[in-house]
């Protein structure tokens, strides 16, 4: 057998796919030299997107809240409550309202991570114990939000917490070793023709119709803030929904060469066909001009800084496009994959008028 390092490549079906992704080719990449041609590429290119992650044409249902317990934090309540997002999904929500702000209060989605679930931003260990102090890499960060002014939606998103699934629907008979949540719901999406991402895109939809229904919450100033995998969730949703009026993606926003298609990563950050809509930067053109914050470590791991600053830069390039450069920011903190949150918490209150 020759032993050339070309024929090994060859050898290898994950090299040749590595190797044939072409993000400058993708049928959907943003290609606009100006705002007139930048808004045309959008409308059919979300509608293209929605399609791909699939699960957003699941027939609309009354959320029927139901109302869990309410807790007096001091300077912020925090309320939880299940939604119905779909016939057969039911979501828990946590609401979390500043005290010492006047309603109607301007709203931030925040998406967390993998991890334990939405427990980990609103200030709750894993037993469901209070604490005071931020922990993690997601730093509390549906509390820190809530201290900068802002009402806070925190979904428990699909399969994290309480949405992790008990395999009750499996014939365990031969003994078969237990799957893991998020990558049996990858497969079971994909045999169905969507995707993870696709679920959760949905569910923030529906929270976001929930959200508009309650009076107290001006949802004419709709934020998002997601780490990690609440990155990924922040982008996919803030590119299909466009009530989604600022968004800030932490420790995620990259470049898929660069960091999802280069390591290990869970199986809910892949959708069948995503490759026809280019880079990470040419999503951002479906938020632009929209204001959009990145942050990111420069001792992150999974997403490294190198693949954040060819993500950034390229992102700068979309939003020059439309003619909003200055919607577009970012800021690379020393640091780990985590929340840093100072000049994020701080984009958000300008993008949405608060204070």
């Amino acid at each position: 057998m020759p032993g050339s390092t070309s024929r090994r490549a060859e050898l290898q079906p994950a090299t040749a796919l590595f190797s044939a992704y072409d993000p400058a080719g993708a049928p959907y990449a943003f290609r606009a030299t100006d705002s007139r041609e930048a808004a045309a590429w959008q409308g059919p290119t979300r509608e293209a997107l929605a399609r791909t992650l699939g699960f957003l044409d699941s027939p609309r249902v009354d959320p029927e809240p139901e109302h869990v317990e309410l807790v007096d934090k001091g300077d912020y309540t925090r309320e939880k409550l299940v939604i119905r997002t779909a016939p057969n999904t039911s979501m828990p929500v946590y609401l979390l309202r500043p005290v010492d702000v006047a309603p109607p209060y301007p709203v931030v989605l925040a998406l967390h991570g993998h991890g334990y679930g939405v427990k980990d931003i609103v200030g709750l260990w894993e037993d469901g114990s209070e604490r005071d102090t931020p922990d993690g890499y997601h730093r509390d960060f549906g509390v820190a939000l809530c201290r900068a002014g802002f009402a806070v939606a925190a979904p428990e998103i699909s399969c994290f917490g309480e949405r992790q699934s008990d395999f009750s629907y499996l014939d365990r008979s031969l003994g078969s070793p237990i799957p893991w949540t998020c990558g049996h719901t990858a497969a079971l999406a994909t045999h169905l023709g969507g995707s993870v991402v696709g679920l959760r895109v949905r569910d923030a939809m529906r929270l976001v119709d929930y959200l508009e229904s309650l009076s107290d919450l001006d949802t004419a100033r709709l934020g998002a803030m997601g780490i990690s995998g609440g990155g990924m969730h922040t982008l996919f949703s803030s590119c299909v929904d466009t009530r989604i009026r600022a968004a800030v993606i932490s420790g995620y926003f990259s470049t898929f060469r660069g960091s999802i298609l280069a390591m290990h990563h869970c199986p809910c950050n892949f959708v069948h066909g995503l490759g026809a809509f280019g880079e990470m930067a040419d999503l951002a053109g479906l938020i632009a001009p929209r204001p959009l914050f990145v942050e990111a470590g420069d001792h992150d791991p999974t997403f490294p800084v190198a693949a954040v600053r060819e993500g950034v830069a390229a992102a700068g390039r979309v939003y020059r496009a439309f003619g909003a450069e200055a919607a577009f920011d970012h800021v690379i903190f020393e640091g780990r994959h985590r929340i840093d949150g100072e000049a994020a918490y701080r984009f958000l209150q300008a993008a949405l008028a608060v204070g």
